[in-house]
């Protein structure tokens, strides 16, 4: 045979006939996922399911692949399946609006890797205080942690990292800064430190076994107050109460809304934190004996007196 008559015959073969429909299998080795994957789309409503047929089996055509192939873009661009499918209910990629459907879906889910981002941000910085700081005090609020930089190394207790964390939790991290600085001065001041254990121990001894209104609950409470009262004059004459002003200063600065009163009367917003921090205050268990409440009862009563006093 010629090669001219060869060349004839070759051309007159017919063209192969693609599938108008393919199983799951080829329709998953196509787009490069597996099958379990396209049944679960079918599961969270993200591709419609296809009817079995005689054999029992289901068919996929090719606006199915269309959609499965942008479902895999756009997981591999790391959008969640959620943010897919609802994408998906206003503009099909594939569908009728082409290139102009493709780039609403993107414009609407643009946001979503850029709050992955903030939040991927956020958490290096936070790891970062915390080979910076130590693990437990680089977990707490960076203004916090800053406070206590200018402690003596070591001098910080576990027990005092605990009570900033919980005071964090109630009163947010300005009131944990605040209470940094009492730890610093306690850090800084040997005999101060040992009177705050002295009287933290008396305190404790007080359990179940001792009345309300034995004479040691308000010897204590006296003892709790004029402690507080020698540690507040330290934290005054240190020039902490300045730097506590600049911290709230600087803190409404960077959160004006939270500092704005637009209507008279107290702020509906301090209402609810405050109301926020009462709920979180009564949900924190302390094993305190009804002697051990008392003696605070009538420590605070002695510190808001002198206060009032003229």
């Amino acid at each position: 045979m010629s090669i001219a008559a060869h060349s004839e015959r070759s051309a007159m073969r017919p063209f192969p006939a693609p599938p108008r429909e393919v199983l799951i299998g080829d329709a998953a080795a196509f787009v490069g996922i597996t099958p379990r994957a396209i049944r679960h789309y079918h599961q969270v409503d993200l591709l419609p399911e296809r009817e079995r047929g005689a054999d029992g089996r289901r068919r996929y055509g090719y606006e199915d692949v269309i959609r499965l192939l942008w479902i895999r873009r756009m997981t591999d661009a790391g959008i969640a399946l959620d943010d897919i499918r609802e994408a998906f209910a206003d503009a099909a990629p594939g569908g009728d609006g082409g290139a102009e459907a493709v780039e609403s879906v993107l414009a609407r889910l643009d946001d979503a890797p850029a709050a992955q981002e903030a939040e991927l941000r956020r958490k290096r910085a936070a790891v970062q205080r915390m080979r910076t700081h130590g693990s437990r005090r680089g977990l707490l609020d960076d203004i916090v942690s800053r406070r206590l930089e200018v402690a003596p190394e070591g001098s910080l207790r576990q027990d005092d990292l605990d009570a900033l964390l919980v005071t964090e939790r109630i009163f947010g991290p300005l009131g944990a800064a605040v209470q940094a600085g009492r730890f610093v001065a306690l850090a800084s001041h040997p005999d101060l430190r040992a009177e705050s254990d002295r009287v933290s121990a008396a305190e404790e001894a007080l359990d179940d076994l001792v009345a309300v209104d034995d004479p040691r609950v308000a010897q204590i409470a006296a003892e709790r107050h004029a402690f507080e009262t020698a540690l507040m004059r330290v934290v005054e004459e240190s020039g902490q109460l300045e730097e506590d002003d600049a911290i709230f200063d600087a803190w409404d600065e960077s959160h004006p809304s939270e500092g704005v009163d637009t209507v008279p009367g107290p702020h509906p917003a301090r209402q609810a934190r405050a109301r926020n921090a009462a709920d979180i205050i009564w949900a924190m268990p302390y094993d305190f004996s009804p002697a051990r409440l008392r003696c605070m009862e009538l420590a605070v009563r002695l510190g808001s007196s002198e206060a009032t006093a003229p």
